[in-house]
């Protein structure tokens, strides 16, 4: 039997080391099974392959390797993760994207999927990083500089350091993180080891020139809690000066649109003053549901946007809580209101029969919608279904989002357009994505199809019947899909 072959590398995000390597591994045949990677700060092979490094001296002079365009550029996003696996994911794609050119189009590949999905948490991770860097002044033996601390997810610092460097050019200063520190004097960009959030300072006065300016720029007629907090996560508020008024902020909002004139931007004065008499406001936020009988008790209490007003209650999703698919549907009906579980009305008899004629247990699946209270107009003693409309759902996209992160289902079936916008972030007509597969923000595949309701209004037996029989085709589609996926 061949023996296993070990690969050392010194830097964790190295893409031209890595490459360099991946070469050498190309040009003496080694397939991707044989190879084990470990870091050199690390004592084990992070595969547990065996004692043989590859030879260094191994040539690969005068090979030529050709790789797709978009190849180096995913490599480099996929190595700065801190997922373990990534390099000998990336070799394994390089062994096959060599031959399958076209490989990386095909987003429902193992391989293609898993590394997609940890570059665009990097890209994620990059874009926060930028967005919420806050630098205190020091006053130090060369004068004035600046400090900011950062937790990232990822190995991104050297990756978005000059960013900061081209925005700030005209300043010294430092990014610390657990990690990795990103200096700049003025002329050149270095990178040290990380620190400890205690080595930083802490409270300067530029963090009330932070609360001033988000105070005076703070809008409450276009106050969007969720969307706050899809942008600006929670984990990022503790280093966050601003982050103080949001609450303060958040609960006035209200009171401050309805006495505002429509347009009207808060008085900066106000601002100065609101955090002139409130210097120690502690940060309160929302506890975040870890599990889903805690998100269940939780969306009882919400009060995020008028449905709950007229609702009977919210109806939170129903199933396996590791389900590996997820179906969501657009809100509850009439007899779902009534009886607080999804699916239980006309829509959802057809979507049961679907499940059944699919070979899906519906105890198998996790169900749920993307709106969680019923949305209807009286009309005499009926309640005549309302589509939501985007605030709403945009609004309820926070709790869904919080379904999805705890199930964390490897497939998610949107049902018909307020789905499919709720868990794609944006609207699409779903004709013309039927059938498509799509990558969203969680790290799930979502494809999309109709919502059964439509199978009810189609007037046409014969157009109804087809349907029906794509529909299920469509749920067949996304269980095989969730099956060949890995967790």
């Amino acid at each position: 039997m061949t023996a296993p072959v070990s690969v050392t590398l010194e830097n964790v995000a190295s893409y031209s080391e890595w490459r360099t390597a991946a070469r050498r591994l190309l040009a003496a045949g080694v397939a991707p099974e044989r190879v084990g990677f470990r870091l050199a700060s690390t004592s084990a092979d992070l595969f547990g392959s065996g004692p043989a490094d590859v030879a260094a001296g191994t040539s690969n002079k005068g090979q030529v390797i050709r790789v797709p365009k978009e190849f180096p550029a995913l490599a480099r996003d996929v190595l700065c993760h801190n997922d373990d696996s990534r390099f000998a994911l990336l070799y394994r794609l390089l062994w096959r994207v060599k031959d399958v050119p076209q490989l990386l189009d095909n987003r429902a590949d193992v391989d293609v999927y898993a590394a997609r999905r940890l570059a665009k948490s990097v890209r994620r991770d990059s874009h926060k990083m930028k967005a919420f860097v806050r630098f205190r002044r020091v006053e130090s033996d060369a004068g004035e500089a600046f400090v900011a601390w950062f937790e990232p997810e990822h190995h991104i610092v050297e990756r978005t350091a000059p960013f900061f460097s081209r925005r700030f050019s005209g300043m010294r200063w430092s990014i610390v993180t657990p990690a990795r520190s990103a200096h700049w004097d003025g002329h050149a960009l270095t990178y040290g080891d990380g620190a400890n959030r205690r080595d930083c300072p802490d409270g300067d006065a530029l963090e009330n020139y932070w609360r001033v300016y988000y105070s005076s720029i703070f809008n409450p007629a276009r106050l969007k809690l969720n969307a706050m907090r899809s942008e600006m996560p929670v984990k990022y508020w503790r280093n966050l000066p601003e982050s103080r008024l949001i609450p303060e902020l958040s609960r006035s909002a209200q009171r401050a649109q309805r006495a505002a004139p429509a347009g009207a931007a808060p008085c900066l004065v106000t601002a100065q003053k609101l955090v002139a008499e409130q210097p120690g406001m502690v940060t309160q936020t929302m506890a975040e549901p870890k599990t889903l009988p805690d998100l269940t008790t939780s969306l009882q209490q919400c009060a995020r946007c008028e449905l709950c007003e007229t609702a009977t209650a919210a109806v939170p999703g129903e199933g396996a809580a590791d389900a590996r698919l997820m179906l969501v549907g657009e809100q509850p009906g009439d007899e779902e209101d009534l009886v607080g579980r999804p699916f239980v009305g006309p829509a959802g008899k057809v979507l049961l029969e679907a499940l059944q004629e699919a070979g899906i247990e519906r105890e198998s699946v996790y169900l749920t919608n993307a709106v969680k209270h019923f949305k209807f107009k009286p009309r005499g003693k009926r309640r005549i279904h309302q589509r939501p409309n985007a605030t709403e759902i945009e609004t309820c996209r926070w709790w869904l989002d919080f379904e999805r992160d705890i199930v964390a289902p490897r497939v998610t079936l949107a049902l018909g357009a307020t789905a499919a916008r709720a868990t794609l972030g944006h609207p699409v007509k779903v004709m013309d994505v039927r059938g498509q597969a799509f990558t969203s923000d969680t790290g799930d595949v979502v494809l999309v199809t109709v919502h059964p309701s439509y199978l009810l209004r189609l007037p046409d037996r014969a157009a109804a019947h087809e349907q029906r029989l794509q529909f299920i085709d469509d749920l067949r589609r996304a269980e095989a899909l969730a099956t060949s996926v890995p967790a």
